[in-house]
């Protein structure tokens, strides 16, 4: 049976998780500027919810606040309604970089994509498919992901980066 999240809880994870992160991007020496497109509609079509500047070059960025690292998986969204056949986020996003937020335990992960994405398409059925549904205006939908565990993107993508905003970089 799929896990149940309402529509009002994803939107409260998802606002934290913005507004950490660009506190935290504000706070970086190589930051020059930090741009939130969440509402506009042509970053909208691209799955892109930041424009980060910096010295060197402009970053589109996803954000993906999560609530749960226990698990110590990432959850690589495959289909963002299931019931209409829609792609998920993780395969369509024309975002350079995946911002993976834990919203509970401040573990920020910064996913370069198409590279992690090129990593895994190939390999996704090693990992296991799981479900939620989302109740929306007396129906539902269903989001379905693969279940990827942190320490193997960790140690296969190379440029992939960890920072805890409680500690130390990592």
């Amino acid at each position: 049976m799929p896990r149940r999240y309402s529509m009002q809880d994803g939107t409260q994870v998802a606002q934290v998780a913005a507004a950490e992160i660009e506190e935290w991007l504000r706070s970086l020496r190589q930051t020059v500027g930090v741009a939130n497109v969440e509402q506009d509609p042509a970053y909208q079509a691209l799955d892109v919810d930041l424009l980060w500047t910096t010295q060197k070059r402009r970053y589109q960025v996803e954000i993906k606040g999560d609530r749960v690292e226990k698990s110590g998986n990432f959850f690589f969204e495959t289909q963002s309604n299931a019931e209409e056949g829609t792609p998920g986020c993780f395969l369509y996003t024309q975002a350079d970089l995946l911002f993976y937020y834990f919203v509970n335990t401040k573990q920020l992960y910064i996913l370069p994509l198409p590279q992690t994405r090129d990593w895994f398409v190939p390999i996704q059925e090693e990992f296991l498919e799981r479900a939620t549904t989302t109740p929306v205006a007396g129906h539902h939908y269903t989001t379905v992901g693969r279940l990827v565990p942190i320490k193997r993107v960790m140690a296969e993508i190379t440029t992939a980066r960890h920072y805890s905003f409680d500690s130390e970089t990592k």
